[in-house]
C-alpha cells in the first residue's frame, strides 16, 4: 500500500528542512570575501614610538608642546584570513566593528608581503608630502632643515595630516607662543598633499572610537567623510571637518580662542 498524501508531504517537508539546514551550515563555514575591522592603535606624533621620537628635527630649534596629536589606525583581518558568516553578522551588529569588502581593504597585492610593501611605500610618500606641506605653510626653505619621521608597524598614507600638524606644532605652535592643541588630546586622520590638500582615508568611524578610547577630545576628519564619522562616533568627541591643512590650523586656533568651530 502506498503512503498517504499527508505522509508524503511530511517526508518532503523533512527533506527540504534538512536541505536548508545543510545549506545554512555550509554557508556558516564557507569563507567569505570580507575583512572585519575594529579600532586600532593611536600614536602621539609629538611623542615617541618604541622609544624613538616620531618627529626629529635638525637644523633649527624645536618647541616642547603640551597636549597630544594622535594619528589613528584600524585593525583588519588579514588578506589570507578566513572570514565566515558568524563573524560577518557580529560585525554588522557592532558599532566597534566594520565589515568591508576585502578588495577595498587590500586593493593592491595578493600576499601579505606584497601588501606590506605597498603600505610601506604609501607611508614613505605620505611622510615626504607631510614635510613638504608643513614647511611650505611655515615658509621654511627645505634646504635649511632636516626632518625625519619615524613610525613603526604602521603603513598607508592616512597619518599625513597629523605629521604636518606635528611638525608645525614643534616648530611654530599656534604662531602666538601657544600650542596647536591648547593642551588637549587631539586626534585625527587624513592624507596630505604637498599643497596642503587633505584627502579621505576610509575607516573613519572606527578611528573615532580609537581616538576617544585613548583620551581624545577633538577629532580632525577629512571633510568628505564628515557624515560617515558623525553617524557612528562616540560621545564627548568634537568632530572638526577639514579639507586643507589651513582648515585644520584655523579650526584648532578657533577652538583655543573660544570662537565658533565647524563640526560634523
Amino acid at each position: 500500500m502506498s503512503p498517504s498524501l499527508p505522509s508524503r508531504n511530511r517526508v518532503v517537508l523533512l527533506l527540504c528542512t534538512a536541505a536548508v539546514a545543510l545549506l545554512l551550515a555550509v554557508a556558516a563555514l564557507a569563507p567569505l570575501p570580507f575583512s572585519v575591522a575594529h579600532p586600532g592603535a593611536t600614536v602621539d606624533v609629538l611623542g615617541e614610538d618604541n622609544g624613538e621620537p616620531v618627529i626629529s628635527v635638525d637644523g633649527t630649534g624645536t618647541r616642547s608642546p603640551e597636549g597630544e596629536l594622535r594619528m589613528t589606525t584600524i585593525m583588519a583581518t588579514g588578506p589570507d584570513a578566513a572570514v565566515r558568516l558568524p563573524e560577518v553578522v557580529r560585525g554588522y551588529l557592532s558599532d566597534q566593528r566594520a565589515v568591508l569588502p576585502r578588495s577595498s581593504v587590500y586593493p593592491v597585492g595578493d600576499t601579505t608581503e606584497e601588501i606590506r610593501e605597498h603600505n610601506t611605500a604609501q607611508m614613505t610618500a605620505s611622510q615626504g608630502a607631510a614635510v613638504d606641506a608643513a614647511l611650505a605653510r611655515l615658509e621654511i626653505d627645505p634646504a635649511t632643515v632636516a626632518i625625519d619621521l619615524r613610525l613603526e608597524d604602521v603603513g598607508g598614507p592616512s597619518a599625513g595630516l597629523l605629521f604636518s600638524l606635528g611638525i608645525i606644532d614643534l616648530l611654530e605652535g599656534d604662531g602666538e607662543g601657544g600650542d596647536l592643541t591648547g593642551g588637549r588630546v587631539v586626534a585625527g586622520t587624513g592624507t596630505i598633499a604637498p599643497d596642503g590638500t587633505v584627502g579621505s582615508v576610509g575607516g573613519v568611524p572606527l578611528k573615532t572610537h580609537a581616538a576617544r578610547r585613548d583620551g581624545a577630545e577633538v577629532f580632525l576628519v577629512p571633510a568628505a567623510e564628515c557624515a560617515d564619522a558623525a553617524g557612528n562616533s562616540p560621545e564627548g568627541l568634537l568632530l572638526i571637518p577639514v579639507g586643507t591643512l589651513d582648515d585644520a590650523l584655523s579650526g584648532l586656533r578657533a577652538l583655543n580662542d573660544g570662537e565658533p568651530v565647524p563640526s560634523c
